[in-house]
């Protein structure tokens, strides 16, 4: 049984996706790169393509980091400050469980994210809950939002 990885979803297995790789021994982060050609324009949010899902073992989730290069040199950082991508997000029927990288642009020019560049690292953490936690019975139906914002 698989207990951790990445699939390409199925809009982009034509496209030749790479699945992403840790890039020293000691890394922790697995690579994300954008699988199209981004433009973010200036004070404005834009959702990066990886054409990837996660998959992982229950009281998992991918940890969503921006690349540090990517903030130092583009200054681009992610939306949400980290983002997070539930064990139950992948194959999920609105969007496969495609992780979107949501970024803003502070600054005042345009920035272009190519195809194959680089833009964050998935780190798969456990989680632990609270004492008699049994969880919500309700079943993941979609992608973003759809368990209420």
């Amino acid at each position: 049984m698989k207990k951790r990885g990445f699939a390409v979803v199925s809009a982009y297995q034509p496209a030749g996706v790479a699945l992403p790789q840790r890039k020293t021994k000691h890394s922790a982060g697995y690579d994300l790169a954008a699988a199209d050609t981004v433009t973010v324009e200036p004070q404005a949010v834009a959702l990066i393509p990886t054409g990837l899902k996660a998959y992982m073992l229950p009281q998992e989730y991918l940890g969503i980091h921006i690349r540090s290069g990517l903030s130092i040199k583009k200054k681009l950082m992610l939306v949400n400050g980290q983002g997070v991508i539930d064990a139950d997000y992948y194959d999920n029927p609105d969007n496969e469980g495609h992780i979107m990288i949501a970024v803003f642009n502070p600054g005042p020019d345009s920035v272009t994210i190519e195809a194959g560049e680089r833009i964050a690292q998935g780190i798969f953490y456990r989680y632990l809950v609270a004492d008699d936690d049994e969880g919500a019975d309700a079943v993941r139906q979609g992608g973003f939002g759809s368990t209420g914002f």
